[in-house]
């Protein structure tokens, strides 16, 4: 023991001596390269034109990060190796060394990318360092809610794509009862990768990336709250993602995004890398509706009543509300795995007084209310596009807010239906069912208001406007199929089957992925100051939309004929209709191909945008594309609602000073 004792404080040592010696070179490397930049570079920091290196000191907030993680990292390792040591165990333990060593190396990410120069310094009554400038912002520690904003929508569209690679080669497998390319292992990890990665996307897509940077813009704040915790928020992001992408080097995980316990307690050692990627997660997803909350309430400009808000400020002004009071109990369960793995505990072994069926309480109890975190920030930019677009007042509007308001306040009480076939007390399946029936009413009062609008409206027919009436249609499947599994013994009959994943996928790529691409369309030219090519957006919708359609229409009837979910084969009789499912799955694919293509168009050739090309009335139309660092050259006044189209004698929305006017006048 004493041996292993002197070995773990000598590796601690050498660490941190390397560690320190490293990050000391580095500082000295940076500061010549910023000192000697020979060349600038045409639209850099700089100005100019030239061959210079400006890319060196936009990678090195990432590259102190890095370096940060690595001492925490050490740190942590040789802190577990010591206590293992003084108790008699291995100085290396894979889970237990690993977990430890990520919680000091989080605080060494967040100190080196930019948290110790641009926060820390203040706590002890000094300055900080200035900030990045120019295109360099967008790889460093920010308090720009805009510039976080696309932060937010780069990370998790790249996470997209990726994530649909392995859709595709999910759908490539299943071309063949018997699987096509995994083996059972393979496929069930791959699934799992995937699953999780597009929750992530659907968590914070729209509320990490046009939330931060337009909800300010939207209520006339010159920014978010807490812009430092704003900032903190993304950069706990990164490290997600790589857990999840390198928890494959240790064997992944097999238990599916979900993660139920016994498996997830005895399978490999991938699963602490979900665990802990989800509890950063949380965190990030915390602090953001915690900012969004206080934004809201407290920096609305003068004469923004509540009643005068945009509905996709009430969209995510609910969102945050849910994930504010709810993220924590997943991020708990995942705590509780493990240390049911890393530290002998048994929350969840029945063999030791455990209970397994609590975590499926726990998660649920975050992962139904998580699922309206999707979805309604979807919905709000639906309703938002529709009423510009058709060129009317948002049909019952207020009725609109009382449906969002209605789904968080019921949100609670909806979990269990999940666990129908899980072995809950049977005094439990009739309240449940009534209240996830229920909650089915404040959300038909959101679909009143998008059908109100929409009715006897002439219609204009943009790329937004189609990916809009796209979420209305698909969202309906998935209300409608939802129906079916609130009901006890259909969802008996269809739990675990091919049905529960076509109605998941039309609630959230129907309602939430689609409303992603809707405000990619109707915000990226305020956002770049460009216009993409009308043509390849509309053949992007319409490949999407007959794609997502033929691949998960065919999944209701293979459930209904017994085709298990989160199973690497089935049965030959169904071979036809998953083949069907994938050539539709393949369509679909090839439609982000042409995403990807359009949004390079646009930075190579788009035209320069209009200031207002929608002729829409609210707050962010209302200032140049991009806007500027403050957003508004001087502080608005909002006089008026923000959808009074045709409405004789409405007031403008807001207004602004004479020194202070900008864009175009809204009509």
């Amino acid at each position: 023991m004493i041996v292993g004792i002197v070995l773990a404080v000598s590796l601690a040592t050498a660490i941190l001596v390397v560690g320190w010696w490293g990050y000391t070179a580095f500082r000295r490397i940076e500061h010549v390269a910023l000192t000697r930049t020979p060349y600038p570079i045409a639209g850099g920091a700089n100005g100019g034109n030239g061959h210079g290196v400006d890319w060196i000191p936009a990678a090195m907030p990432m590259a102190r990060g890095l370096i940060g993680a690595a001492i925490g990292f050490g740190v942590g390792v040789g802190i577990t190796a010591i206590g293992r040591s003084l108790a008699g165990d291995g100085a290396w333990s894979l889970e237990m060394s690993f977990a430890v060593g990520y919680v000091f190396a989080l605080p060494g990410w967040l100190m080196g990318v930019g948290l110790f120069e641009r926060w820390v310094p203040e706590w002890f009554g000094r300055e900080t360092k200035p900030g990045a400038e120019g295109w360099q912002r967008f790889f460093a520690f920010t308090t720009d809610h805009k510039v976080i904003g696309v932060q937010y929508l780069v990370t998790f569209l790249l996470l997209f794509l990726v994530s649909g690679l392995f859709a595709m080669l999910i759908r490539m497998h299943l071309l063949e009862p018997e699987g096509a390319i995994f083996s059972d292992d393979g496929y069930n990890r791959v699934m799992s990768l995937h699953g999780i990665i597009m929750i992530a996307v659907a968590v914070a897509a729209i509320i990490g990336g046009f939330g931060n940077y337009f909800v300010p813009l939207m209520i006339g704040a010159d920014d978010m709250a807490f812009p430092r915790i704003n900032a903190l928020s993304f950069w706990l992001v990164p490290p997600v993602a790589v857990l999840l992408l390198s928890s494959q080097a240790v064997g992944g995980w097999d238990s599916g995004w979900t993660a139920y316990p016994p498996l997830s307690v005895t399978n490999a050692s991938g699963q602490v890398f979900f665990n802990l990627a989800i509890i950063t997660f949380g965190l990030s997803s915390i602090l953001g509706g915690l900012n969004f909350l206080v934004t809201i309430i407290k920096m609305r400009a003068p004469g923004m009543s509540w009643g005068r808000l945009p509905i996709f400020v009430w969209s995510m002004f609910a969102a945050s509300i849910l994930a504010l009071l709810f993220t924590q109990f997943f991020a708990a369960a995942m705590l509780m795995i493990t240390l049911d793995r890393v530290a002998d505990m048994s929350f969840f072994n029945a063999e030791r007084g455990g209970a397994p069926l609590l975590y499926q309480h726990i998660f649920w109890f975050y992962s139904h209310p998580a699922v309206y975190i999707f979805v309604l920030p979807g919905l709000g930019v639906t309703l938002e596009i529709l009423a510009h677009f058709s060129r009317k007042p948002l049909f019952a509007y207020r009725w609109a807010v009382a449906g969002l308001l209605g789904i968080v306040g019921l949100s609670a009480v909806v979990w269990a239906h999940h666990m129908f076939i899980a072995g809950i007390s049977e005094d439990l399946l009739a309240p449940f069912l009534i209240t996830t029936e229920i909650i089915s009413v404040p959300t038909g009062f959101v679909f009143l208001a998008a059908l109100g609008t929409i009715w006897m409206a002439k219609l204009w027919l943009r790329t937004p406007m189609l990916f809009a009436l796209g979420v209305i249609f698909n969202f309906l499947v998935g209300g409608i199929t939802g129906i079916f599994l609130a009901d006890v013994p259909t969802d008996i009959t269809l739990s675990d089957t091919y049905f529960v994943v076509a109605h998941f996928h039309y609630t959230i790529i129907g309602g939430e992925i689609f409303a992603l691409f809707a405000a990619i369309y109707y915000w990226l030219p305020k956002i770049t100051g460009r216009m993409y090519n009308e043509t390849l957006g509309k053949l992007h919708f319409w490949l999407m939309f007959i794609g997502f359609n033929a691949t998960f229409i065919p999944m209701f009837w293979l459930g209904l004929n017994g085709m298990n979910r989160r199973i690497a084969s089935y049965t030959p009789d169904l071979q036809d209709m998953n083949v069907v499912a994938s050539v539709a799955g393949f369509v679909m694919g090839a439609s982000f191909l042409i995403f990807v293509a359009n949004m390079v168009w646009m930075v190579v050739r788009g035209p320069k945008a209009e200031t207002n090309p929608w002729r829409a009335r609210t707050l962010e139309w209302q200032t140049s594309s991009p806007p500027p660092e403050e957003n508004f050259p001087s502080p608005p006044v909002v006089t008026g609602d923000p959808y009074d189209y045709g409405v004789p004698g409405a007031p403008k929305h807001g207004v602004f000073s004479p020194a202070g006017a900008s864009g175009e006048e809204s009509r």
